[in-house]
């Protein structure tokens, strides 16, 4: 085994075979070998190989009870893996709170060697079972909340077995959670997977009652990430960008999104060598990025994976972030995951397509399958629970989608608005308004119709029933829902938390009903007479719903942080704990982290635009002779605003503070800076401009070799 890993650490891994190609030069190329896709991911056939030198079966890591009973051959095959791939070392990979746009790769992680020394003093290879399971660091230096301070400073990361460990580079990366000494979570993924634990618990029961026999139910997402791609030279002329994310001030260039000419236009021909580049590097990590495409605003695009569980398409979402930042660097550019990095055109999202899968390979939002396996009614019920868990519980979808990008990005520009409904098409919504009239649930048969071109050469196609309503923050598309609402820089797992909770909590009253002798068709009516003005098929953006919501008595939560607020609402410390997904404490202190991370976020913004008045625009406006006295006068409010949200008590007290800061004192700053900017002479402006930043088309030199 030592000699077997010496001899390969530094050794490149074998190129695997590509497909037959023309004899030029090429660039990097995605998926040349379909071999390459999860090499570097410890599971299935490549895994268990490595597990059977150390003694152990076939499919061992599918059963958790391996970290009982295993650990140490586990720990050795992984380290012989590795030596295999070049790699000598391991950390253990956590999702800390109060990351998302600030944290580079949104991890936690502290790189050990498998290193030690022999009982005679020589050093050695080693990894032990124990180092793979469990770590220690310091709880008190992560986003805590106050369960975590220094003279009580334990932190522990401990295995996650549901998703796979993987390399890159020199290292081996341990999914983990994080707690404290005394088990509160400090993460993101610890109530995650108490969620997945409710959800499946409670969907299995809910399909005894009509006649469908599972052992699991779990939820299964695809994360459809949009981001943006600018030259890094010019990201390096601007200070915001470099520390915020966004730009908070910009003169609009004269051409932006308006003629509709970028989105799914061929792919700028720099970003489009980085984007390959990007899905090489996540193809070789088991992440399935399928989908490439621009996107509507200029220099933005888009990535779409496959479907798979969700807390390893969270853990691969959050890794192919960290790399296409990394990526991007390499190509001279630079990639911007904030959901607003740029004023007047499109922000960014990351629709969570959503859906619930058994073990027996049903999905139980796919009308057609569920209605095969047991008939029509646990279709109609399921769906009775979830409009239900969207009408009780809309306060919480929108805390879950709280990202400060988020202030600039709901409500406009492609975004769903701030009132949480659910769109669910006219023929599955007359499906349901029938059952409530009825009390009978017939078969859901959503009808196709085929479209006829009127051209000989093009043959007839179907389309769906339903047409895609991109105004709802959660419309029902087929086979799942789409969270559209959620911000791009977000770590997801609050998203699918809540999801995951609020539906659990529904398909618990139900199963509650029927056991106390309930007619299911009777529960699932009560359900959608009680919450049936949560559906709305129209479009989210008329100024007409905002006064009909209001009357229907929807959610409603236009600020981020008054929706942060409700996380440790009675109701919703109620629904936490009794789902055994997050304790009151816990609750508590994610609503502090909230505000912590909200308010930082806001004061990283107003001092850097302190520091881009002071520095560039107003050396800027002299230069040009122009009077600062406006400019200086702002940024002086900046700095008052600044100082007041120091002098401030309370968590909740400084980020409201925070946010009239962000909203109306920045912004008026912000309408003085582009004025000077529209005036003074281009020479004489030190920051990169929208159009520097935007039309990598216009302003790009030769593709590069």
């Amino acid at each position: 085994m030592l000699a077997t890993l010496g001899r390969t650490l530094g050794r490149r891994c074998r190129t695997s075979q590509v497909l037959p190609c023309a004899a030029v030069p090429m660039a990097r190329t995605f998926m040349s070998s379909i071999d390459s896709y999860g090499t570097h991911v410890f599971t299935g056939d490549l895994a268990d190989t490595y597990l059977a030198k150390q003694g152990l079966k076939a499919g061992t890591l599918k059963d958790p009870s391996w970290t009982r009973t295993s650990s140490d051959a586990v720990a050795r095959a992984i380290m012989d893996w590795a030596g295999d791939h070049g790699a000598s070392v391991y950390t253990h990979w956590f999702q800390p709170l109060g990351a998302s746009n600030v944290r580079h790769g949104m991890t936690g992680q502290v790189h050990n060697a498998f290193f030690s020394f022999g009982s005679d003093g020589k050093p050695i290879f080693e990894f032990k079972g124990k180092e793979l399971l469990k770590g220690e660091t310091d709880g008190s230096s992560y986003a805590n909340g106050g369960m975590r301070a220094t003279h009580t400073a334990g932190g522990y990361t401990v295995l996650d077995p549901s998703s796979p460990v993987f390399l890159r580079g020199d290292t081996v990366y341990v999914p983990t959670v994080f707690v404290s000494f005394y088990g509160d979570a400090l993460d993101e993924k610890a109530p995650l997977l108490r969620a997945m634990q409710a959800v499946s618990r409670e969907g299995a029961r809910i399909c005894k009652h009509f006649g469908l026999d599972v052992k699991t139910v779990q939820p299964n997402i695809g994360l459809e990430q949009e981001f943006f791609l600018v030259p890094r030279d010019a990201f390096y002329k601007r200070p915001d960008l470099q520390l915020t994310g966004r730009t908070i001030m910009g003169k609009q260039a004269p051409r932006g999104q308006e003629m509709c000419d970028h989105y799914m236009a061929p792919p700028n021909q720099l970003a489009f060598e980085c984007m390959k580049e990007m899905q090489d590097e996540c193809f070789k990590l088991g992440i399935p990025l399928r989908t490439r495409h621009r996107e509507v605003a200029p220099a933005q695009y888009e990535f779409a994976p496959l479907f798979g569980i969700a807390t390893t398409q969270i853990d691969q979402n959050i890794m192919a972030m960290q790399i296409m930042q990394e990526v991007a660097a390499k190509h001279d550019m630079a990639c911007l995951m904030e959901e607003k990095p740029f004023a007047g055109i499109n922000g960014s999202g990351k629709h969570n397509n959503f859906s619930l899968g058994t073990d027996t390979g049903i999905n139980l939002l796919n009308a057609e399958q569920v209605t095969d396996a047991c008939g029509p009614e646990l279709f109609g019920s399921l769906m009775a629970c979830i409009v239900r868990a969207v009408n009780v519980h809309g306060d919480l979808m929108r805390m879950a989608i709280a990202s400060p990008g988020n202030d600039f990005r709901l409500g406009a520009m492609e975004a769903p608005p701030a009132i949480v409904s659910t769109y669910l098409g006219d023929e599955l919504t007359s499906y349901l308004e029938k059952f409530r009239a009825d009390g009978v649930f017939k078969v859901y048969k959503p009808a196709t119709t085929m479209c006829d071109l009127g051209i000989e050469s093009i043959a007839p196609f179907p389309r769906p029933a339903e047409d895609r309503n991109r105004t709802s923050p959660f419309p029902y598309g087929g086979h799942r829902f789409e969270f559209r609402a959620v911000g791009s820089s977000q770590n997801v797992s609050m998203v699918n938390t809540v999801l995951c909770t609020i539906f659990a909590e529904s398909f618990a009253m139900m199963s509650d009903a029927i056991e106390k002798g309930a007619k299911p068709a009777d529960v699932a009516k009560k359900m959608l007479d009680e919450n049936w003005q949560v559906i709305f098929n129209g479009n989210g953006y008329d100024p007409a719903w905002v006064e009909e919501a209001g009357k229907r008595g929807i959610w409603r939560i236009d600020s981020g942080v008054e929706s942060m607020k409700v996380l440790s609402s009675p109701k919703n410390i109620d629904l936490f704990s009794g789902m055994s997904v997050l304790s009151e404490k816990e609750s508590l202190a994610r609503t502090t982290v909230m505000y912590e991370h909200y308010a930082g976020s806001v004061e990283l913004e107003a001092l850097t635009m302190v520091d881009m008045i002071n520095q560039h625009v107003i050396p800027s406006a002299k230069a040009a002779n122009m009077s600062t006295a406006e400019l200086e006068a702002v940024c002086a409010k900046v700095s008052k605003g600044v100082a007041g949200i120091h002098a401030t008590e309370g968590e909740y007290e400084k980020a409201t503070l925070a946010r009239v800061l962000r909203l109306e004192t920045m912004e008026e700053a912000r309408t003085v800076c582009d004025k000077i900017e529209e005036t003074v002479p281009a020479n004489l402006w030190t920051l990169a401009t929208y159009k520097e930043l935007l039309f990598l088309d216009s302003n790009q030199g030769g593709v590069k070799a």
